[in-house]
């Protein structure tokens, strides 16, 4: 049987690997060096069996989308991702799992050269928190405070495929074999868009910014709440993932504007920028979307294609609330 230790020795340290950090796994503490003029960025984000993902997913796909939902909460705020932390509640040590799991998760850690730097293990119900760090230029920072009147709302991506993929899991909708799996790429692997979130903070594009993470209108509700501003929001301008965009206006409608799990950026912008936006979109081969405007008056406004009212039913994902598996 494996012990802690032995555990963590065996698939979570990497001695071969070039290091950032000071001191990394092994001590009380990890340390890991800040440039002068620079920020560090933290996150962390909690993914529970039976309230973020189904008993019995694959443990590679696990493993990437731990690190992803993390992640892009860096993507958000425009910084660097240096290094991340792992606590893992296991029900046993599995070797089989483990090896899956730590194969997902470092090979998205090695694509995005974040490096892991300790955390803890201990016997439990499944459950894995992740705590990352990045680095921003001091001022840059993309924050949820920033909007102001009068700036276009942008979306990264698509939207929408991953909810479909749940909704086709649960039954609530027939998606096609092919389409099903199609959409599940979306809802179990979502890319983090951190080139993206680079761009947007080191050249100075966006204001505001947030991931796209329990659905677009909660979302998009928060930079307006911080910002004190309101906003219009054109729901058929919302690009839907390229299953999605085959279902009826209404699905779509609902599944882009509050769908969940997309790990999109939404980010505002001055008018003036939009050129050099979509330039940005294309030098990290991300295709971006603008969708609405900010607006001095309080609350948000949907509309259709033609900017007419639209009265929707729409919830987000709330952690204490709806959207169990």
């Amino acid at each position: 049987m494996l012990s802690e230790f032995d555990l963590i020795k065996q698939y979570f340290v990497r001695p071969a690997h070039a290091s950032k950090a000071q001191l990394g796994i092994g001590d009380d503490c990890a340390l890991l060096g800040v440039a002068p003029g620079r920020s560090l960025a933290i996150s962390s984000d909690m993914l529970v069996e039976g309230r973020h993902f189904f008993a019995g997913e694959d443990p590679r796909r696990l493993g990437h989308k731990s690190l992803a939902v993390n992640l892009s909460d860096l993507a958000a705020m425009g910084a660097r991702p240096a290094g991340f932390t792992l606590a893992l509640a296991l029900p046993a040590a599995d070797r089989d799992w483990l090896a899956g799991f730590s194969t997902g998760l470092f090979a998205l850690a090695d694509a995005h050269d974040c490096e892991l730097i300790g955390g803890d293990t201990t016997k439990g119900p499944l459950n894995i928190c992740i705590t990352v760090f990045g680095e921003v230029v001091s001022g840059q920072a993309l924050r949820r405070d920033a909007a102001q009147p009068g700036d276009d709302i942008w979306i990264s991506g698509t939207l929408g495929d991953a909810r479909l993929a749940l909704a086709g899991i649960r039954g609530e909708v027939v998606v096609a074999g092919d389409a099903q799996r199609q959409a599940e790429q979306r809802l179990h692997l979502p890319t983090p868009r951190v080139a993206l979130g680079l761009l947007l903070a080191e050249r100075g594009l966006a204001r505001a910014a947030i991931d796209i993470s329990d659905g677009l209108v909660g979302d998009l509700e928060h930079i307006l709440e911080r910002s004190r501003v309101g906003a219009t929001l054109d729901v058929d301008a919302l690009p839907a993932g390229p299953v999605l965009a085959g279902y009826d206006p209404e699905l779509r409608r609902a599944f882009t504007a509050a769908g969940g799990d997309d790990y999109e950026l939404c980010f505002t912008a001055a008018p003036a920028q939009r050129a050099a936006i979509l330039a940005a979109g294309d030098a990290c081969g991300t295709p971006v979307t603008r969708v609405g405007r900010i607006d001095a008056a309080p609350g948000l406004q949907l509309t259709d294609g033609q900017g007419s009212p639209l009265e929707l039913r729409l919830a987000g994902f709330d952690h204490f609330g709806n959207g169990t598996p």
